[in-house]
């Protein structure tokens, strides 16, 4: 059979061995539920405080300040939603966001402008980069709360969000970052960053779909997510999901070790892809160099449509990605590469790589040797490209 070349973990990754050990018991054998008093309830409600707590050694925050989602997307909505409402009643009603965030943060902060709430949606530089300067000048006297995510997850830019912090911080305001691209891949110190709220999802560092968090630094109040029960302190009603917290909490003991060693490795893979490809005619890097996400790879080639590059890349046996995952249904092209500048012909024709520790050099070997055949072919066939190729 055909090897596989898993070319997109930023859509999701698989479950480690580890992880998987580590879950599977709570799963047949500990399956109490953690409110129930008996043995075997407490042995699953301690599980998951121990989870909690190797979450909070990843972030540097107190366990107290984790709170387990269902995934990123809830802990976005949560924050900023939960926020808002409660910032409005201080006369607050202006929210800073930027034109590159995933849509689980654009969409929230679109449905809050239809409840009255003003929204700032800063524009990022040809790099994909906003600058700290930018957000203190958009910040105004009804200005509540800051959301900038930590990486972009198409085009791997890493934001300055220990500067934006310390904006927010002198001026009053709550940051609030999505760092579902970066938990367990960059180095996050909530503290040192001056973060207020970072939201996560577990399927992107080798724990399973379904499980994220939110962290809420002590002292910022949200309003209960959901009315019910009292677990998670009161602000999250249901019976928590042991087996995966528990998967979750492995997933960042484990990614808190070695995380340097293994960010070098996979940006030595990455940056050969890039060096690569970039001698392809009319291939464009999207997305500064540096900082970036060590696994991040996104390529926009002219006259060469994305779709038909993933089919003819799937039938090599390479599993990519034109863009985010949530959005590989649309036909328009990427928010993303729009806001940096990219034609709409162009952005149509991106292909984001995103490697993780499991791909070798002999993977890259691979993807260099089918992609640029694949390219000519396409471009063969485009009825475009001969415009850029007088150019």
């Amino acid at each position: 059979m055909q090897k596989l070349i898993y070319a997109d973990h930023a859509a999701t990754t698989r479950v480690s061995d580890s992880v998987f050990a580590a879950m599977l018991p709570y799963l047949q054998e500990q399956y109490g539920n953690p409110s129930a008093t008996y043995a075997i309830g407490r042995e699953t409600k301690h599980a998951i405080e121990n989870a909690r707590a190797q979450l909070a050694r990843l972030l540097n925050a107190a366990p107290q300040e984790i709170y387990f989602t269902s995934c990123g997307t809830e802990s976005d909505n949560w924050a900023i939603k939960g926020y808002a409402h409660a910032m409005k009643s201080k006369g607050k009603d202006h929210i800073i966001t930027t034109a590159i965030e995933h849509h689980a943060v654009l969409h929230t902060c679109q449905s809050l402008e239809k409840e009255g709430f003003s929204v700032t949606y800063l524009p990022v530089n040809s790099e994909g980069y906003i600058t700290a300067e930018q957000v203190k000048d958009a910040i105004t006297d009804r200005t509540g709360l800051v959301t900038v995510m930590y990486a972009n997850n198409e085009i791997g830019t890493i934001q300055p969000i220990g500067e934006i912090g310390a904006v927010c911080k002198a001026a009053g305001v709550v940051f609030h970052t999505d760092a579902v691209q970066a938990v367990g891949h960059e180095p996050i110190d909530v503290k040192a960053e001056h973060i207020d709220m970072l939201s996560l999802s577990g399927h992107k560092l080798s724990a399973p779909k379904g499980i994220g968090a939110l962290y809420l630094r002590r002292g910022i109040v949200l309003p209960p997510y959901l009315d019910g029960g009292a677990q998670e302190r009161g602000r999250r009603a249901g019976t928590e999901n042991t087996a995966f917290i528990v998967a979750l909490g492995q997933a960042a003991e484990d990614a808190g070790k070695d995380m340097e060693a293994r960010q070098k490795r996979v940006a030595d893979l990455r940056d050969r892809l890039i060096e690569e490809l970039s001698k392809i005619p009319h291939a464009h890097l999207n997305g500064g160099r540096s900082p970036r996400l060590s696994g991040n790879v996104n390529f926009s080639f002219a006259g060469v449509e994305g779709e038909s590059l993933l089919l003819m890349l799937d039938m090599q046996g390479v599993a990519a990605s034109s863009g985010s995952a949530c959005t590989s249904g649309s036909l328009d092209p990427s928010h993303v590469l729009l806001a940096i500048g990219l034609p709409h012909e162009i952005a149509h024709g991106s292909l984001r790589l995103t490697l993780g520790e499991d791909n070798t050099d002999e993977d890259v070997d691979t993807l260099l040797r089918v992609i640029p055949p694949i390219i000519e072919r396409l471009r063969a066939m485009s009825p475009t490209w001969e415009k850029y190729r007088e150019e």
